[in-house]
C-alpha cells in the first residue's frame, strides 16, 4: 500500500521535471535531491554559473588594467612620431568598465585622460582645443557607456536568477506538499488496516524529510539574501 501511494502521477512529474539518478520517483528523497541540485546560483539547466575572471578577481583585474596603462605609456615613449598610440588606453578603460561598472569606467576614463596629459606634456606637444576634445571624449564615452551597459547586464542577470529561484521554490513547495499528503494518506491507510508499526514508520520518515526540506529552504533563502545584498552593494 505504501509503495502505491509513493508513485506520483504524470501531472506532477511534468511539473517537477525528470527524476534525479538514484532517487525513486514519487518519494521525498526525490524532492531532497531536486532541492540540492538547485543550491547556489541557478541556471536554466540547474548548473552553477561561473562568472568571468574579471568579476571574480577584482584585484587581478586592477593589476591587469594598470599593466595595460603602463604598457601604452611605454609604447608612446618608445615609438616617436605622430602615431596615435595613446588611443590604446581604450583597452584598460574597457576592461575596468566591464568589471566595475559605470563608476569604474568613468574613473578609468579620467585616468586615461590624466595619463594622456602627462604624455603630451613630456613630449612638449600642446594640442588645440579640438585636439583635446578628440582625445578626451572617446575615453569618457567608452568608460561611461560600457560601464552603464555592464551594470544593466548585471542587474538583469540578478533579476533573472531571482525569478528562476522563486519559480524553483514554488515547484519544490508544491511537490513537497503533494509528497507529504501522499505519505500521510499511506500512513492513515496502514493504521486503519491494523499495521500500526508500518504507519508510524511512514509518519516518522515523512516528518524527518519535511523538516530537512524546510531547513534547507531556509538556509538557501538566507544565503541568497546575503548574495543579493553583496551584489546590490557592488552596483552602488
Amino acid at each position: 500500500m505504501g509503495q502505491t501511494t509513493s508513485v506520483s502521477g504524470p501531472e506532477r512529474s511534468r511539473a517537477v521535471g525528470p527524476c534525479p539518478a538514484g532517487a525513486a520517483p514519487g518519494t521525498l528523497d526525490q524532492v531532497k535531491q531536486v532541492d540540492s541540485q538547485h543550491a547556489g546560483r541557478p541556471h536554466l539547466d540547474g548548473a552553477v554559473v561561473l562568472e568571468p575572471w574579471f568579476h571574480r578577481r577584482p584585484v587581478l583585474t586592477s593589476a591587469v588594467a594598470t599593466a595595460l596603462y603602463a604598457g601604452v605609456l611605454g609604447l608612446k615613449w618608445l615609438i616617436s612620431g605622430p602615431e596615435p598610440i595613446l588611443l590604446l588606453f581604450c583597452f584598460p578603460i574597457a576592461l575596468v568598465a566591464i568589471a566595475f561598472g559605470l563608476r569604474g569606467g568613468l574613473l578609468a576614463g579620467v585616468g586615461g585622460i590624466a595619463l594622456t596629459a602627462i604624455a603630451t606634456a613630456v613630449d612638449g606637444f600642446e594640442p588645440s582645443f579640438w585636439g583635446w576634445v578628440a582625445r578626451v571624449t572617446p575615453m569618457l564615452l567608452l568608460g561611461g557607456l560600457l560601464g552603464h551597459a555592464a551594470d544593466q547586464l548585471r542587474r538583469s542577470e540578478a533579476e533573472r536568477s531571482r525569478l528562476m529561484t522563486v519559480a524553483q521554490r514554488h515547484r519544490d513547495a508544491v511537490d513537497l506538499n503533494d509528497r507529504i499528503v501522499q505519505e500521510l494518506a499511506a500512513a492513515k491507510w496502514a493504521l486503519e488496516g491494523g499495521n500500526s508499526e508500518r504507519g508510524l514508520d511512514i509518519l516518522g520518515h515523512t516528518l524527518d524529510a519535511a523538516q530537512h526540506m524546510v531547513s534547507q529552504m531556509l538556509r538557501d533563502a538566507d544565503a541568497e539574501s546575503g548574495d543579493a545584498a553583496r551584489r546590490s552593494g557592488s552596483l552602488r
